[in-house]
């Protein structure tokens, strides 16, 4: 697959990580599910900020791979609030990619949107507070 170098978003990530060996699959490309899995955290705390408390997944609504990560990119999670209603909030969620330290190229692997719940102590729906929809 060919990189096409993109620039990341002019803002702070939610997340930024490095995957390690650990997380290839048998072909040497990272896997789906790590990175599924970090798209959900990084929207999950943007969620969490937004609502002021505990959220939970509720729906994946879409999700879209576009480039394989390895294993030493510098992969950085950019989330972002698009609706918040009474209870739940929908946020969506890009994937950049750092590859090749000694000269550079980032590209964008991944994007998704997913909606969370806000939820109280016990664990019971929540509303949102007014100031923060």
């Amino acid at each position: 697959m060919i990189d096409h170098p993109v620039q990341q978003p002019q803002k702070q990530p939610a997340l930024r990580l490095v995957p390690m060996p650990k997380d290839e699959n048998m072909f040497g490309d990272i896997f789906g599910g790590w990175v599924m899995a970090n798209v959900d955290v990084a929207g999950g705390i943007e969620a969490m900020r937004r609502t002021r408390g505990r959220v939970a997944t509720v729906a994946v609504n879409a999700f879209q791979f576009q480039q394989p990560v390895s294993s030493g990119d510098v992969v950085s999670f950019y989330a972002e609030t698009l609706k918040i209603g009474k209870t739940s909030i929908t946020v969506s969620v890009e994937v950049y990619a750092v590859r090749h330290p000694e000269a550079p190229v980032t590209v964008k692997v991944t994007e998704a949107t997913l909606t969370y719940v806000a939820l109280d102590k016990q664990g019971n729906k929540r509303d949102i507070p007014l100031e923060s929809r």
